[in-house]
């Protein structure tokens, strides 16, 4: 997907085929419109039916003076009404749910294609811009494949109907109306090409204020910190401006072909009828037959000014559709292969970094990890020590298969995880990040996410094994309630407890940690290492340390630096042999004094 610098880069298209795209989903319901276009067919053939009606209630009726003509001549009338406003009834109904449906399936499409996409998407691609595609492309597709179909079916049906019926009424009268056909197609369909161009940028100009405002709703406590509540309405302001003033171009575009197609439209008709009158008034037509006349060329202008006002919309969902496509079409750089190697389940837990070299793609310069060989044995606890940015996150991301590396190999168990399925490499691997993301759902739900398929005694046994039964029983709800927008109930240790219980109910042979409890007080902070301590035993683990109480613990110490492993051995090993590894001892573990501490401790516990 080309890089969101706005829509700068998004092509505005000169056709309707990215409609097309829209078939596969309504193919499935063929059925149903299968019977909303019998029904619509039945309503334009009864709409047909009322001019006839009115010419022979007055040729017939009003002009022979006999009531029991007239009477029966109403009745026609009100039949044909009943059975127009019935089939007309149905046929809406029908093609709502059409395209309720329809919209229903391409949003979870979209969604379901989305959230399978690497990282490197999202390096690109703004929350807010999917979000938008989602919900205001999508209702613009709605209004085509939904109503905005059957105004355009109805209306090239009557536009049919109508003809015929002045041809059938008056030939030359009709030869006159097709004459100046031309002349009211021609400049809708010239406008028509600036109002899709401008829908275009209106629409990617309300899908950058969206993604503005969920970055910034995203960060509200980060720019209510710095109080920059000021400073981001002004931008979302002004965002929110220009996606006014290029609504009010398409606007201005539709006005200009809104009024000058049904001025020409309804001009040609008048003149038509102009000449109908002198041809009644010269007694070459019945009044009856002028009615019948007038009556399908008022249908024929409405029809023809509906399918002119729908071609707008046509434009704008034709540009949406386009945009869906650019997501659609979007394809992930890390797939399963066609024929992937088997994961070993439950799995030992073994791994090998085989000369791994890899660049994130937004930095293709920058090597993020270069040359890097290591062999961790099941079971084995080691820790990745460095300055930021010197590989220790991204040798995480390349273990997750989140991305592939640019040479070498990584495998689990003897399997080189690039020839499996993510899914089976992902299934083997629990994460404790540094930041735990909680989603809107209760306590129960968001243990569960480690496993889906669990039982409630199954999360609540995870809960108490993470020491998070303890607080989430204390809720209003217990496990039942709902922890808030990115657990906003919860306090920073409470959220940890709760990512430990989900890598307990997962119960993977390898567990990655990214010092959970380096931004948690004493208390939380025990709790919390008291739970991963459970967590760890009898799995393989790395872990991200910032502290020296967690490098201890690890059988052996990695020390990175600039994507590569500067040296390999024990704290102690490491403090008199390696300068970097000693000045962050120095710097970034803890003081002297905790230093000390934390020795005693594990001498005490050995």
């Amino acid at each position: 997907m080309p890089p969101n610098n706005q829509t700068e880069w998004r092509p505005t298209g000169s056709s309707l085929k990215p409609l097309k795209a829209v078939i596969p989903f309504i193919r499935p319901y063929s059925g149903t419109l299968t019977v909303a276009i019998i029904v619509l067919l039945a309503a334009s053939a009864a709409t047909g039916s009322l001019p006839l009606a009115a010419r022979y209630l007055i040729d017939n009726g009003l002009a022979s003076g006999d009531s029991a003509q007239i009477d029966f001549y109403f009745k026609v009338v009100v039949v044909v009404i009943l059975a127009i406003s019935g089939l007309s009834a149905a046929r809406l109904y029908l093609i709502t749910w059409l395209g309720e449906r329809v919209v229903a399936d391409i949003r979870e499409k979209v969604y379901a294609h989305v959230i399978r996409q690497d990282p490197t998407f999202f390096e690109i691609t703004q929350t807010g811009e999917v979000l938008s595609r989602l919900t205001t492309d999508t209702t613009l597709v709605q209004s085509i494949s939904g109503v905005g179909i059957s105004i355009a079916l109805r209306s090239s049906i009557m536009l049919i109907i109508s003809v015929a019926g002045i041809l059938y009424t008056s030939p030359s009268l009709t030869l006159m109306i097709l004459v100046l056909v031309p002349a009211v197609v021609g400049p809708v369909i010239w406008i028509s090409r600036k109002v899709r161009k401008l829908s275009r940028t209106a629409q990617d100009k309300v899908a950058d204020s969206s993604g503005m405002a969920s970055e910034t709703l995203n960060a509200i406590q980060t720019v209510q910190a710095f109080t920059l509540e000021g400073l981001q309405s002004r931008r979302f302001g002004d965002a929110v401006e220009a996606s006014f003033l290029a609504a009010v171009k398409r606007i201005r575009i539709r006005f200009v072909m809104s009024f000058g197609s049904m001025f020409l439209l309804f001009g040609a008709v008048t003149l038509v009828l102009y000449m109908g009158t002198r041809e009644v008034l010269a007694g070459n037509m019945l009044p009856g037959e002028l009615a019948q006349f007038v009556i399908f060329t008022v249908l024929l202008g409405s029809s023809g000014a509906m399918l002119s006002e729908m071609w707008g919309e046509v434009q704008r969902a034709a540009g949406a559709m386009e945009r869906l496509i650019e997501l659609l079409d979007a394809t992930p750089t890390i797939h399963c292969p066609e024929n992937p190697l088997p994961m070993l389940h439950p799995g030992e837990g073994r791994i090998h970094f085989d000369h791994v070299t890899f660049s994130y793609p937004s930095r293709p310069d920058t090597k993020a990890i270069d040359g890097f060989n290591l062999d961790i044995a099941s079971g084995e606890t080691v820790a990745f020590v460095g300055p930021s940015g010197g590989g220790k996150s991204t040798a995480f991301q390349l273990l997750m298969r989140f991305y592939d590396p640019e040479s070498g190999s990584i495998s689990i168990d003897g399997v080189d995880i690039s020839a499996a399925d993510p899914k089976d490499v992902r299934s083997l691997v629990g994460v404790v990040p540094q930041e735990t993301m909680i989603f809107g759902t209760s306590a129960l739900e968001n243990i569960r996410y480690g496993r889906p398929d669990a039982t409630d005694d199954e999360v609540k046994a995870a809960a108490i094994a993470a020491a998070a039964d303890e607080f989430i029983s204390k809720l209003p709800k217990g496990y039942d309630s709902f922890l808030g927008e990115k657990g906003t109930r919860l306090s920073g240790g409470q959220k940890q407890r709760i990512a430990i219980a989900r890598a307990i109910l997962k119960n993977p042979p390898i567990l990655l940690l990214d010092e959970a409890t380096s931004a948690l007080d004493a208390e939380s902070e025990r709790l919390v290492q008291e739970a991963l301590e459970k967590l760890m035993q009898d799995r393989t683990t790395i872990i991200i340390a910032h502290r020296l109480a967690t490098v201890l613990k690890a059988r052996r110490i990695i020390v990175l630096d600039e994507g590569s492993i500067q040296a390999i051995g024990s704290h102690a090993e490491l403090v008199a042999q390696n300068p970097l590894y000693a000045r962050l001892a120095e710097l970034q573990f803890r003081s002297a004094e905790e230093d000390a501490q934390a020795m005693q401790t594990v001498a005490a516990n050995a």
